[in-house]
């Protein structure tokens, strides 16, 4: 980071003091293929270079040439974010479409080799891979990310530290991606398994209390040559700098818009019960870092299978009855919030099965890895679609 340390965190500082409370943009990932054997595919240039003005200025490259990230534009309510989700999917899935490609939306790619991908000539990725190489190689994975906006510094880091704790919980929920380099891994997220346990500055973050201790901190990575710039911190939960948000990043990517939409729904509403418990002087002490990885590792394994650990208990839940618990937190702010229907939705996921689930069990009855994925591939691309006729209706510019 070349520019002076006190006025860059000057500008980050202001941000987050200018911020407006849970005003959310929300962003996905998903993996460009080659049509006929779906395997992955560079196509990011040629998607950019084609995309429409609105859709080009709400896509970006990510890692690999094989992958492409698309944004809603920061908006004041929920349900606002949600319906400029459906309208980027069904743009760029048409856009797909349209220049011979398909598209994929799980958080790993079943049977694509990482050997076979290339990285995105950028700046920002030339660096990464600079100064990772192999683990930035192995990064095949596609994830969901929500930004929210907390107001005030202080107040951000303090839900920060409380959304810790939640993390495993939206991870079990959102687990998409059991298979990896032709492997049924028996994991729900093979991906964070591969992302999270590789990279550094990754996963699950210590608590820090308060925006001087954070700041303290990133200024000694910069200073001892740790980072250059702060996306080289790679936590699952952070402030994010650029956009003075707290950015929950944890979840799988969703193969249907309407389970990406229950999953930020539920990651938004916790954050509103964070705010208001930090606003009555009541917050929650943040749990320890080794309590949340075991619950963690269990999200990673089991997924709704499994069983999560009320700590303060001392009892396993299992983990569909422990995200109901989050969902009656965050149910008195659906309506405010603009969260009405989706969070309804996830009550259908632990009903119906997340992705992880679904394909684990079309696996296990017989489906060859290259036959679920064809089925994946399918479902996120008519649901796309089909799920964004209303909104093209109520279309928001």
């Amino acid at each position: 980071m070349t520019v002076d340390l006190k006025a860059y965190f000057d500008e980050v500082e202001a941000r987050f003091d200018e911020a407006l409370d849970f005003d959310v943009g929300l962003e996905e990932e998903f993996q460009i293929l080659a049509p006929d054997t779906l395997e992955l595919t560079p196509g990011f240039e040629d998607l950019r270079d084609a995309a429409g003005s609105r859709l080009a200025e709400r896509i970006s490259g990510e890692l690999i040439r094989s992958e492409i990230e698309v944004r809603t534009p920061r908006s004041l309510h929920f349900a606002q974010a949600a319906r400029h989700l459906l309208l980027n999917r069904a743009e760029l899935f048409r856009l797909a479409d349209a220049h011979g490609f398909a598209l994929g939306a799980t958080g790993t790619h079943p049977f694509s080799s990482w050997h076979d991908q290339e990285i995105i000539d950028t700046p920002h990725y030339r660096l990464v891979e600079e100064r990772l190489k192999y683990v930035a190689w192995r990064n095949n994975t596609w994830s969901g990310h929500v930004h929210i906006g907390v107001r005030g510094k202080d107040r951000a880091v303090a839900v920060c530290d409380g959304l810790r704790g939640y993390l495993p919980h939206l991870l079990a929920l959102s687990a998409n991606s059991p298979f990896i380099e032709n492997v049924w891994t028996q994991l729900h997220s093979a991906r964070t398994q591969t992302f999270v346990r590789m990279f550094p500055r990754c996963g699950v973050p210590d608590t820090f209390g308060d925006w001087a201790e954070h700041r303290r901190f990133y200024e000694t990575l910069i200073e001892t040559n740790c980072i250059e710039e702060f996306t080289q911190v790679w936590w699952s939960i952070r402030p994010h700098h650029r956009f003075g948000t707290v950015e929950v990043r944890i979840c799988d990517v969703q193969t249907e818009p309407w389970q990406a939409l229950a999953v930020t729904a539920l990651a938004v509403g916790l954050t509103a019960d964070l705010v208001r418990a930090y606003d009555e002087g009541r917050p929650a002490a943040p749990e320890g870092s080794r309590y949340i990885e075991e619950n963690l590792w269990r999200a990673i394994r089991f997924g709704l299978d499994g069983k999560l650990v009320d700590w303060d208990v001392r009892r396993e839940l299992p983990a569909a009855d422990a995200i109901r618990a989050l969902v009656e937190r965050a149910a008195p702010f659906a309506d405010g919030l603009g969260l009405s229907p989706h969070l309804d939705g996830v009550e259908r996921m632990l009903r119906e099965g997340n992705g992880a689930q679904r394909q684990a069990r079309a696996h296990a009855a017989g489906a060859t890895l290259a036959e679920v994925y064809a089925g994946t591939v399918a479902q996120a691309r008519a649901s796309s679609l089909v799920t964004a006729a209303a909104a093209e209706e109520r279309e928001v510019r």
